[in-house]
């Protein structure tokens, strides 16, 4: 266990894809005639193509926003701030005081320099502890696809393995508990995180049509935030608000009425009707399963600790609705 302990989390996310596409794989392997390796081959090329091509894709417009980054801090080191808009004022309470603060900063870069110093070193301990938890999280997938072209392989030895254990553990529930995990793996897979996917996707591209910078990042924030209810307004809201300030207020009620139509709908009518096939799961368990994911298995964690958290759940309640059962039935005897 120690020996395949640094593995782990590569492993579980394996199992869960494999288990999630096993459909998928059975009809491709069919459709091949029964040639099982170059099935598991082709099904492990397309995990790869849906897990690391967004991942690429994020990297290569990190790697342009960057470039685009370094000029705008170039120039803002050169000339300073440009003036704070004029509707600073107007917010109740701290605008006015913003808004003075600003202007300290305002065509004057050396100042702002000399601001900017005191945060370097924390921004740079951030930089370094993001770029690793990235650099980890693209090892585990990589690492997670590559074990799930054995497990597709081999994958009804394995399942057999694990029933066997769960009846050594379990007994005659066994198989029970196990389709028990499993439909709330694929509940969660489908529901929560193909959902949180394709709300990024169309965001991206609303904001790409719409021309608003970085639409790629903004892309990746949206999936993020999809596990909060009000997370994916935010980031179009912004957007939005941000396109009509620059002066086009067609292109502002296009990101608005996308988001609106678009990307919440993915959210609120296709996410509920998902999910109520496979797990019922309340608000709190998904988004305590991200953050934990997240702190415990870097990026990765983003699906996996709802994942886990969530099977955890379920079979907690069965258990405890189990042991609820049998003492009524006990009391009713007595």
């Amino acid at each position: 266990m120690l020996v395949l302990w640094p593995f782990l989390t590569a492993l579980i996310w394996a199992a869960i894809l494999v288990s999630t596409s096993w459909p998928v794989f059975l009809s491709l392997n069919r459709l091949l005639g029964e040639r099982r390796i170059f099935a598991a081959s082709l099904m492990t090329l397309l995990v790869t193509l849906a897990l690391l091509g967004p991942v690429v894709a994020v990297a290569l417009a990190l790697v342009d926003n960057v470039t685009e980054l370094a000029r705008a801090a170039a120039a803002l080191i050169e000339n300073g701030l440009p003036d704070a808009p004029s509707w600073l004022t107007n917010l109740p309470l701290i605008g006015q005081s913003i808004h003075d603060y600003w202007q300290q900063f305002a065509h004057d870069g050396q100042r702002l320099v000399h601001m900017l110093e005191r945060f370097s070193q924390p921004a740079q301990a951030a930089a370094l502890a993001g770029g690793r938890l990235m650099g980890k999280g693209v090892l585990d997938i990589a690492l997670s696809v590559f074990l799930s072209f054995f497990f597709f392989l081999h994958g009804e030895a394995l399942a057999s393995r694990l029933q066997a254990i769960l009846e050594h553990l379990a007994g005659s529930r066994a198989l029970y508990l196990l389709g028990i995990a499993r439909s709330t793996v694929a509940g969660v897979v489908y529901g929560i995180l193909g959902t949180a996917l394709a709300q990024g996707v169309l965001a991206a591209a609303g904001f790409a049509v719409a021309g608003v910078p970085g639409s790629v990042l903004l892309g990746v924030a949206t999936f993020f935030l999809s596990v909060v209810p009000v997370g994916p307004p935010i980031i179009w809201g912004g957007a939005a608000i941000w396109l009509f300030q620059q002066g086009q207020p067609g292109w502002a009620v296009f990101v608005a009425t996308w988001g609106l139509f678009v990307v919440s709908t993915v959210d609120n009518v296709i996410k509920p009707f998902i999910i109520s096939r496979g797990a019922h799961l309340p608000f709190a368990i998904v988004f305590l399963g991200v953050l934990g994911g997240v702190l415990t298995f870097g990026v990765i964690g983003v699906f996996l600790g709802p994942t886990l958290l969530a099977v955890g759940y379920r079979l907690v309640i069965e258990w405890t609705a189990v042991k609820t059962a049998s003492q009524a039935v006990s009391e009713g005897t007595n």
